[in-house]
């Protein structure tokens, strides 16, 4: 009996031990749910700060593309200071003289691939309003054969596809100059872009032109197959990339609706024949007379 309520004691001190361990687990599981889920709504705030910080500084930066080489941070701030207060100056798309050196240092120490013609860069305002001011800039020659071109960073670009063309079978080592000079017969032109390897900084055989208005549109098309660096160019009408992605989905129809157009069609052609409708006959209201036997037959049927 002793044996027996000792085991029972052990039992119970089991059982409230194991229910201590779980209340335990439980309560380091809510604690460690809360944390994460307040983790990552800050992580969410934090994220969503950063993307609305980021788009208030795109508004504040403009784009500088086609500068030489020997372009230097005070060259741009003497150019652009005098639309507002600049916050800061960075160049892009260098290619560095040797592969171990970074971009970064390259553009410190001047060590630039020796066949890299020009390079890009973006100018960070203090104000809003001063970046847009800095867009008159657009289309400056800063040196001999460079003009550049200055937009603004953000998602919300110049560019008009009515106003531009695009450009094919370019010559790769190509400037953007070369472009200007050869469309400058049809018009006014805004900016040209080259699209370049972002390694080699060699073209990559296309590209576009904006032009001031749409008329120059209609005489650059006529440069079509012209010769531009001993090369014949291939331009065309920009298209719209949305209309583009809207039509092959418009075009496709279930095979349903096609096969019922297609039967609509032959029911209604114009070749088919549509006759008149025939008036129904009106029933007679006299009452049906029964046809009588008569004796002699029936009693042969019988």
């Amino acid at each position: 009996r002793e044996n027996a309520l000792e085991q029972a004691d052990e039992e119970e001190g089991q059982k409230l031990f194991q229910n201590k361990a779980k209340q335990k687990k439980k309560a380091s599981q809510a604690i460690t749910k809360s944390v994460v889920n307040s983790a990552t709504g800050a992580t969410a705030k934090q994220q969503k700060r950063k993307r609305v910080a980021d788009e208030t500084a795109d508004r504040r930066t403009v784009f500088v593309g086609n500068l030489p080489v020997t372009c230097t941070v005070q060259v741009l701030k003497s150019l652009f200071k005098k639309y507002g207060q600049i916050q800061s100056v960075r160049f892009r798309s260098l290619i560095p003289a040797e592969d171990t050196v970074s971009k970064k240092v390259a553009a410190i120490k001047h060590k630039v691939h020796p066949n890299a013609k020009f390079v890009n860069a973006y100018v960070v305002f203090k104000e809003e309003c001063d970046a847009q001011k800095a867009l008159k800039e657009n289309g400056t020659e800063v040196a001999s054969g460079f003009h550049i071109r200055v937009d603004t960073a953000s998602k919300t670009s110049s560019h008009d596809n009515k106003r531009s063309v695009f450009l094919g079978n370019l010559p790769y080592d190509i400037r953007d100059d070369a472009v200007r000079e050869h469309f400058r017969v049809c018009g006014d032109v805004v900016g040209v872009r080259v699209v370049r390897d972002r390694r080699t900084g060699l073209g990559k055989g296309f590209g576009y032109v904006l032009f001031e208005n749409t008329d120059a549109v209609h005489l650059a098309l006529k440069l079509n197959n012209s010769v531009l660096m001993g090369r014949k160019i291939r331009v065309q009408r920009t298209a719209d990339k949305r209309k583009a992605q809207k039509s092959p989905d418009q075009s496709r129809a279930p095979k349903d609706r096609v096969d019922k157009k297609k039967k609509k069609g032959k029911s209604c052609s114009n070749d088919s024949f549509v006759g008149e409708k025939a008036t129904p006959l009106k029933k007679s209201t006299k009452p049906k007379r029964l046809k009588t036997i008569p004796r002699s037959k029936a009693g042969k049927n019988k």
